[in-house]
């Protein structure tokens, strides 16, 4: 019809549904639901971590879906043991703050999905891998966004599991060695969507402003920002 919009853009509606789902992700681990994430929900975030970005089209990612129990319980007696070593590099205020910190949600969760990266792939035939190697794996952290973003824009949460050693992961998965364990994720459906991220609001570490980021023309120079510096692009909380 003569005058509607291309088909390539987006309406006002859209690009706010964007930026909602940007800002108002979060790292979840205490507001689980065990109900089950039904199977084209999963393959819906498995198709937009498919559609990440991935320097000279390597797509380097694979996915493994973990629903066994067992295996899951392994993990967590795992992450048990390394936790508390990870513990032992806080003393006094911070250990107890630490300690308060609910840091898995491997047994919460319906399902946990681990993000993988072959760095050996000859896909792409090694465009822009010649000076920086390490963007076969910032591909898979494309990957691992995408999945996020498009569970919160199903109401379904995430939780990044990162005290991990990776070798013992691989083990219990059986995953070969020529891969890189990227992310361990718990996922599900939740009770609640938290306002602030969960370490901002105990305390853990505060938000760093946009301001102190972002710089013009060189390192160190900042960037002057929008004369209305109010708005969901420029806040890290939720609109």
């Amino acid at each position: 019809m003569a005058g509607d919009a291309p088909a390539w853009r987006f309406s006002d509606a859209e690009r706010a549904a964007v930026y909602r789902a940007i800002h108002a992700r979060r790292d979840i681990r205490s507001t689980f639901l065990l109900s089950p994430i039904p199977d084209d929900a999963v393959w819906r975030l498995l198709g937009a971590a498919a559609a990440a970005p991935s320097v000279g089209f390597m797509q380097p990612t694979e996915v493994i879906v973990i629903r066994d129990v067992e295996k899951r319980r392994r993990i967590q007696r795992h992450f048990e043991v390394v936790n508390q070593a990870a513990a032992e590099a806080y003393v006094d205020d911070e250990r107890a703050a630490y300690d308060a910190l609910k840091l898995a949600a491997i047994l919460d969760t319906p399902l946990n999905v681990v993000f993988t990266c072959d760095t050996t792939t000859t896909r792409g035939r090694g465009l822009g891998r010649q000076t920086m190697p390490e963007t076969a794996v910032f591909s898979t952290v494309c990957a691992v966004q995408n999945f996020w973003l498009a569970a919160r824009a199903e109401n379904i949460g995430v939780g990044w599991v990162s005290i991990l050693e990776p070798a013992a992961v691989k083990a219990v998965l059986e995953i070969p060695d020529y891969l890189t364990l990227v992310a361990y994720l718990c996922v599900g459906y939740v009770s609640d969507f938290p306002r602030q991220p969960e370490l901002e609001a105990k305390g853990w570490e505060d938000a760093r402003a946009l301001a102190e980021m972002a710089y013009l023309d060189a390192y160190g120079r900042p960037l002057p920002p929008p004369a209305d510096a109010s708005g969901a692009a420029w806040n890290h909380d939720e609109p």
